[in-house]
């Protein structure tokens, strides 16, 4: 339930279930789930675009001809904050029928239900617009990524799919398969361990336990990011951390190289890199944010990434003027890639300015008519 409309299910039921009792909600219906861990972030509200079966964990609401959906479904979705959320004792999220039952909306006449509707419809669809615009640019530079490096011998995209064309051939690429004009026929590319690429200053992290850091405003660094603000520094300069250990090795939900500069500290669970040249630095951050690294990993339930097979990660090398080249075109992308996904947030918090405007901010006297599985 994470799209506003319900157009295809990733399972089906058979005419022998919905015959021995399975509900169906129809078409326009609106669905809310009232059970599950997502309640705790998140009240997921959608409209049926066909009919559906639903389980008891969605209520479905059945309409009358005096209501139009989308407005109902938008307002819904603005009051989400005021539905509350009681705990079952096995970590998930319950909203119970009576509350839901005796949720309060404001119902004005179908002309104006109908131009909210429409007004808000609108917004959707920039923001929709939007996140496909974005979409594409991120595709493109995934696939302009993949042909800007040589497939390295055992190294594979992290964005390409499981298949064989798209490994690295065994004895690994000389050159790229795009290469800028003014590079090609500079020769081929070497291939170097990222030990010999960078030096690693692992040895000067110093972790502290939260009860031990005092507040200040340096950058306190960890696996993926910023976690905290500290007093004093342990590095100051620009540098290269890569996440050591975590989930997010595995899943890239952020990415596993990240720049760091100036006054910084950094805990025992990223390894820090220094280059000659912050171009050779860019280069390596965005090459290894580009490929998997699951045969340099150990460790299932906590994987883990350590110095050893750090330093053994082969990357592919080429003159620092093609390598500045390379690391412009990528940086503007990335740039660009950022403007768009600020407009898309901005469209996103226009909507909800939108919809605090739009609907008033006391309850009304109409109550929800839920049905329910018994």
């Amino acid at each position: 339930m994470y799209d506003l409309i319900i157009e295809k299910a990733d399972h089906y039921v058979t005419p022998v279930a919905i015959g021995n009792g399975t509900r169906i909600a129809k078409k326009g219906s609106i669905l809310i789930l009232v059970r599950g861990s997502m309640l705790f972030k998140r009240v997921p509200i959608c409209v049926a675009g066909i009919d559906v079966a639903f389980n008891q964990d969605v209520k479905a609401l059945d309409l009358d001809d005096s209501i139009n959906t989308s407005f109902l479904l938008y307002q819904l979705s603005s009051f989400q904050s005021r539905i509350p959320i009681n705990e079952t004792g096995i970590g998930a999220g319950k909203i119970e029928l009576d509350h839901l039952k005796g949720f309060e909306l404001f119902i004005p006449g179908s002309p104006e239900q109908q131009k909210i509707a429409e007004c808000l419809s609108s917004v959707d669809e920039r923001i929709a617009a939007q996140a496909r615009k974005l979409d594409a640019l991120k595709t493109h530079k995934k696939g302009l990524m993949q042909q800007l490096f040589p497939r390295v011998a055992g190294a594979s995209s992290s964005q390409a799919s499981e298949t064989r064309e798209q490994d690295a051939p065994a004895t690994g690429e000389s050159q790229p398969r795009l290469r800028f004009p003014e590079f090609r026929d500079a020769g081929a590319w070497e291939v170097k361990p990222l030990g010999k690429v960078a030096e690693n200053l692992d040895n000067k992290r110093r972790p502290i336990t939260s009860s031990d850091r005092e507040a200040g405003d340096v950058p306190y660094y960890g696996a993926s990011g910023i976690v905290d603000y500290v007093e004093g520094f342990i590095f100051d300069e620009d540098l290269l951390c890569v996440s050591e250990d975590g989930a997010n090795l595995v899943a890239r939900t952020y990415p596993i190289a990240f720049p760091i500069s100036g006054k910084t500290w950094v805990n025992n669970h990223a390894h820090v890199l220094r280059f000659e040249n912050v171009c050779t630095q860019k280069f390596v951050e965005v090459y290894l944010n580009s490929i998997k690294l699951d045969d340099f990993i150990t460790g299932m339930a906590q994987p883990k990434l350590n110095k050893a097979m750090l330093d053994s990660i082969p990357i592919p090398h080429t003159s620092v003027p093609e390598q500045q080249r390379i690391a412009d075109c990528l940086t503007s992308l990335d740039d660009l890639i950022a403007a768009q996904t600020q407009t898309l947030e901005t469209l996103k918090t226009h909507k909800r300015g939108l919809m605090q405007g739009l609907f008033p901010q006391e309850t009304g006297s109409e109550k929800l008519e839920v049905r329910s599985e018994k």
